[in-house]
Parts: C-alpha cells; sequence; structure tokens
C-alpha cells in the first residue's frame, strides 16, 4: 500500500453519487501556481436552487430563482474570502467567522472554536474550511467540525496543516456518500494530483461529480511570482438552462 499516492480526482469521486460540499488546496505539479477549488451538491430544491457568484473579489452562493428559495440560513453564503495574503474557503457563513477572527489577531482554529457542526438533523453536515497563505513558502490548513455521535451531543475539531508540494492537494468533502442519515466524512482529508493545467483540472471536477446531484464548482488559481488570479466557474443553473 503506498500511502503517498496520489490519485485523479477522477478517481477519487467518479461513481459517488453524493460526496456533498467539497474543498480541495495544493499546488500544481510544475510549482507555479496555487490551487483552490470549491464545490456544491443537492439532493433537495431548496439546496438544488443555487449558484455561484463573484462579487468584490469573493464567492458567493446565491438563489437561482428567488421565489423557489425556503430557508436560506444553510444555503446562502460567502464561500471564498480574501484578507491580505490569506484565501478562506469553507462551506458555509464560517467563512466571515474566520475572515474576523484573523482580522482580530486569531488563528484559524481558534476562529473557529464559536462554530459546530450544521444544525440539520439528522445528517449533522460537518463545517468544512480551508485557509491558503502565501508568503516565502505556500501553505494551508483544513478543519472539519462534526457531530460526535448521532444524536448530535457534542463536536469533534479537527485541523491539519500542509506545506504545499508541487503537484499535490488534499480534498476534504462533508460526506462519505448518498445516505440516509448522510454519513459524515471520515478520516484525514485525501490526496489527490492537481496537473499544471488548472483549466482541464477544473473541466475534471465538473465531469467527475455526480451529473445528477452537482450543482456549481469554483476553481481558483495564483500564480505565486506574479500575483496572477485565473478563476473559472460552472453553474449547473444558468440563464440558459
Amino acid at each position: 500500500m503506498d500511502i503517498y499516492a496520489t490519485p485523479t480526482i477522477t478517481e477519487r469521486i467518479t461513481g459517488n453519487p453524493y460526496v456533498g460540499r467539497g474543498i480541495i488546496l495544493g499546488m500544481s505539479r510544475d510549482g507555479q501556481r496555487a490551487v483552490a477549488a470549491y464545490f456544491i451538491m443537492g439532493r433537495s430544491a431548496n439546496s438544488r436552487n443555487r449558484v455561484f457568484a463573484l462579487e468584490d473579489d469573493a464567492l458567493y452562493t446565491r438563489p437561482f430563482d428567488e421565489s423557489l428559495v425556503e430557508d436560506p440560513s444553510l444555503i446562502i453564503y460567502a464561500a471564498v474570502r480574501k484578507l491580505d495574503n490569506r484565501l478562506i474557503v469553507t462551506n458555509g457563513d464560517q467563512t466571515d467567522t474566520v475572515f474576523q477572527g484573523l482580522k482580530e489577531g486569531r488563528g484559524f482554529a481558534e476562529s473557529l472554536r464559536s462554530r459546530e457542526f450544521e444544525p440539520d438533523a439528522p445528517n449533522f453536515t460537518p463545517r468544512i474550511s480551508g485557509l491558503m497563505t502565501f508568503g516565502d513558502r505556500l501553505n494551508y490548513e483544513m478543519s472539519i467540525l462534526k457531530s460526535a455521535d448521532n444524536a448530535g451531543s457534542a463536536c469533534n475539531r479537527f485541523t491539519y496543516s500542509y506545506a504545499a508540494l508541487p503537484g499535490l492537494g488534499h480534498f476534504i468533502h462533508t460526506y462519505v456518500t448518498d445516505g440516509d442519515p448522510l454519513p459524515t466524512f471520515q478520516g484525514e482529508p485525501e490526496r489527490v494530483c492537481i496537473p499544471d493545467d488548472i483549466d482541464g483540472f477544473a473541466d475534471e471536477i465538473w465531469t467527475a461529480l455526480d451529473d445528477d446531484n452537482k450543482i456549481s464548482l469554483y476553481v481558483r488559481s495564483v500564480d505565486l511570482h506574479t500575483g496572477e488570479v485565473r478563476e473559472k466557474i460552472f453553474n449547473k443553473n444558468s440563464a440558459e438552462s
């Protein structure tokens, strides 16, 4: 068994009907670009009624059809925000919690101490978060806050820190697969390879996600020498659909 194997994202998720929401952070194979990806899936009409939209250098989830919104509390939020040399990516409104905590001098894990898994029994969807820090060396952290049991009695907190390596990414998602209730993600963030062709990588993620349940995908790459940012968004819901 090669514990350092780096499967493709296709190998990781093809055939899995529901991995939920997912974050990938890492570095392109040539070591030239930092890469961050975030996607959402949905089973209910409320969850599926969403698109990604960029506003003021931040990524938001927005309702596709305002008239169909049932409960915006867990589906409408800022998913990606920047603060100085840091990029925050999360699956909920804890993006703002991390942003404010960093502004006030708290660390990533400390900022998340005030948050728990989502109050959506019986699933108790975990809150997953990532933070990329740009400096002399790129590094990133990932966090998952999840229920300690099937009753939501307590919150278990896990934080992982990585020095970025060429071609390596780490992938964390909310669920193992489909189910009722949905089985929460288990173990450490999964290793995935990140190629040099970031547009191709974005296409690969979108293609690998289950056609029935995928909703939106955002991929961002940053040139580590020039700071050039490239972004790509896929929305299943669109004006043309």
